[in-house]
């Protein structure tokens, strides 16, 4: 797939009117490092795009979505692609389909070994991943856990937690993702 994910986010970025240290400050990532991404200089990690995508206010499937739909999409296994961009340490596939703006987003990725970025960290909404294959590991209030095929996780964001692959072998993840957004998370007032 032709490398279009530093463009993506570079275009998106001066479109809501962002500088670099703008979209920094937001994600805790350095100017150097989003610079390199905008420019493919520099491979991202899924928690490096999450990141990113969380300070730019969009859903991880933004930069992977085309035709969409504004109320219902059906998608076919075999019309689902496996995305991933040039010097990434994961793949992607979207479950979103052609749904436009969904309030979750679900998709599948493929974390290759080497995660680099273990630092704990936080952001509105929540998250529920499930072991398709591979051993994830999770970190929680400092601990570390490991999970496996079968097993699954269920957080509130806002509390500091990462997740990666430290094994030598392909882990294999059902996300769904949730963003917060005024005080409503998957279409709901929180209290």
């Amino acid at each position: 797939m032709e490398d279009k994910l530093g463009a993506s986010i570079k275009e998106l970025r001066l479109m809501k009117k962002m500088t670099l240290s703008d979209v920094s400050k937001r994600s805790g990532l350095s100017i150097s490092f989003i610079s390199q991404v905008e420019r493919s200089k520099s491979s991202v990690t899924m928690t490096s795009l999450r990141k990113i995508s969380e300070a730019l206010d969009v859903n991880v499937s933004h930069f992977f979505q085309s035709n969409l739909s504004q109320s219902a999409s059906i998608t076919r296994n075999g019309d689902r692609k496996e995305l991933n961009y040039r010097d990434m340490s994961f793949s992607f596939t979207n479950l979103v389909g052609s749904f436009q703006n969904p309030i979750f987003e679900p998709i599948i990725a493929t974390l290759l070994p080497g995660e680099t970025q273990k630092k704990p960290y936080s952001h509105k909404g929540q998250e529920f991943i499930y072991v398709l294959e591979g051993t994830l590991t999770v970190i929680l209030n400092d601990e570390e856990n490991l999970l496996y095929p079968g097993d699954s996780l269920h957080i509130d964001s806002t509390q500091p937690h990462t997740w990666f692959n430290a094994s030598e072998e392909p882990v294999r993840l059902l996300i769904v993702m949730a963003s917060a957004n005024n005080g409503i998370i998957n279409g709901f007032e929180m209290n």
